[in-house]
């Protein structure tokens, strides 16, 4: 067996895999310390567990934009601009989100918050168009194991960021999320002078069409939709809180364009694949990846408050920091664990999703710091695999595609996030709160509930806990609560139980969508990586 060591196909392998690991741990940073940061922006804006799930789920629909176009033009602009382009978009998101001031009225502030944390995604976004073709460009033998070195700069950034937040807890949120301007310098200088190698479908002279042939329509249908969800429930609020427009960017008029530019995006990808109904199982891991964002982003955006709200304040990141540093060692182990204990990535995958089904259903029970200890332990266990091991697969499966495929990928799971795991979460967050409490004491509950509606996708206007109102009572001593405030604090704490046990269905979902493809694999004689020349001119089906 070859040293994993000695396999990058460029004398400059190792540095392009660190600054890429560096650009990443920027994302990781920026990300915790958001997470962290929720609290101050509910007390100093009264924002809804909903418009809080919209701006950390900004986080997440900007890296969209940013990893897609990003992956598109890679190979034609070239990496070090795409570079210098992202270093831009991380500076300029400081400068508008710190546009939030205290005083400062719940809509105006939802914008500049916004804003700012959608353009510290496309940073980052523009960054992984960058990275994740370019490891598994530069080690094309061993993917999963690099590209799961290359994302332990996730959990290290998150690891990072929360030791960040509890050190500075008394200072400003301003200056602890500027603190992701430190790695954002190293990997500018990192990258800097470097030559970079071109990727296989490149350098097979590939034109775009031809690569977005294994995307084809069925790909397209699900950007499509993606950006339709964007349009409608990403960039409506946004905008109805700029104009004060409420009603056009919630009715029929923005349900209309939004479905227009949907449609626009699905017939350009599918019309410059040219019309190719697309590899089924291309489709299916995009798909599976939406799932990934969902649970995995979308859940860790949130961990931290859950956490807060179920055990003590600050336990939240203390589990936070220990899950994010299990991970990132974790991440070191995939050569390991596909070459010695002989699991295929599509196997990983299979026993991440049951742990993290498993882990999810432990951690809404905790009632003790070492029982979360416990629970946390099994979901990290659980999630650390899903995302660079899927990029592997589809790398491994459809070279063709280049830098294309697992952009598109790394995109659709980043929206998902942003769209559906994190304002999902913060919905399920008002919904079962506020439930909990209206079935308890409905006097409370009147006297508790937010002025402010949160409505999400398809599901029902509910009316969730007033975020000001809750952050007094959790505040206060346990033994100093009026009996008014302890009902609201059992009802939250139940209404984030009951959102854990509702997000474990996700990873059960997606325990079954692997196992199919693990016997869609055995039918054709097992998983093995393939190359240009023995997929040229065919879709795998």
């Amino acid at each position: 067996m070859s040293n994993v060591q000695n396999e990058g196909i460029a004398p400059n392998a190792k540095r392009l895999l660190f600054a890429g690991f560096m650009a990443i741990l920027a994302a990781g940073i920026g990300f915790a310390i958001r997470g962290a940061i929720f609290n101050d922006w509910v007390k100093a804006f009264n924002f809804t567990g909903l418009e809080t799930g919209l701006i950390n789920g900004a986080g997440f629909t900007g890296f969209c934009f940013g990893i897609i176009i990003g992956g598109i033009v890679v190979d034609k602009v070239g990496y070090g601009k795409l570079v210098v382009a992202a270093f831009l978009f991380h500076v300029v998101s400081a400068f508008v989100t710190f546009g939030a001031t205290d005083g400062m009225n719940t809509k105006t502030a939802f914008v500049f918050l916004w804003s700012g944390t959608f353009l510290f995604a496309v940073a980052n976004g523009t960054l992984e168009a960058v990275a994740n073709p370019l490891v598994a460009t530069l080690f094309p033998n061993n993917r999963t194991h690099y590209l799961n070195i290359l994302h332990a700069s996730w959990p290290a950034g998150m690891v990072i960021g929360g030791l960040i937040h509890s050190a500075l807890a008394t200072v400003s949120w301003k200056v602890q999320l500027a603190c992701f301007l430190i790695p954002a310098v190293v990997y500018g200088l990192m990258f800097f002078g470097q030559h970079f190698p071109k990727s296989e479908a490149s350098a097979k002279g590939l034109k775009l069409g031809e690569m977005l042939k294994d995307v084809g329509i069925l790909g397209s249908a699900v950007i499509g939709l993606f950006i339709f969800l964007f349009v409608k429930d990403g960039l409506g609020p946004l905008l109805a809180g700029f104009t004060g427009n409420d009603a056009f960017f919630h009715g029929s008029g923005w349900l209309n364009t939004s479905a227009a530019v949907g449609i626009a995006v699905f017939l350009g990808f599918g019309g410059t694949s040219r019309w190719s109904i697309g590899a089924p199982l291309l489709f299916v891991l995009f798909v599976t990846h939406t799932l990934v964002g969902a649970v995995e982003l979308g859940t860790d955006g949130w961990i931290q408050n859950i956490e807060d709200a179920i055990l003590q304040p600050g336990d939240g990141t203390k589990l936070f920091i220990f899950t994010s540093a299990l991970m990132f060692a974790l991440r070191f182990c995939g050569h390991f664990i596909e070459n010695k204990l002989g699991l295929k990535p599509v196997g990983i995958l299979l026993v991440c999703a049951i742990f993290a089904f498993v882990g999810l259903n432990m951690v809404s029970n905790v009632k003790s710091f070492s029982g979360a200890l416990v629970a946390l332990t099994v979901y990290a266990i659980g999630k650390t695999f899903f995302w660079p091991t899927m990029l592997a697969v589809a790398s491994d499966r459809f070279p063709r595609c280049g830098a294309v495929a697992i952009s598109i990928m790394g995109g659709l799971g980043m929206m998902s996030a942003g769209l559906v795991g994190s304002p999902g979460l913060g919905y399920a967050k008002d919904r079962f709160s506020g439930e909990a409490l209206e079935k308890s004491s409905p006097a409370v509950y009147q006297e508790y509930k937010s002025a402010t509606g949160s409505q999400w996708l398809i599901f029902k206007e509910i009316h969730g806990i007033d975020g000001q109102k809750l952050a007094k009572a959790t505040e206060a001593a346990a033994s100093a609560r009026t009996p008014a405030q302890t009902a609201a604090v059992e009802a939250y704490v139940q209404g984030n139980r009951e959102t854990l046990r509702v997000d474990s269905f996700i990873p059960a979902t997606m325990a079954l969508i692997y196992l199919l493809i693990l016997l869609y694999f055995k039918a054709i004689g097992g998983y093995k990586p393939v190359t240009i020349d023995t997929t040229l001119g065919t879709a795998e089906s």
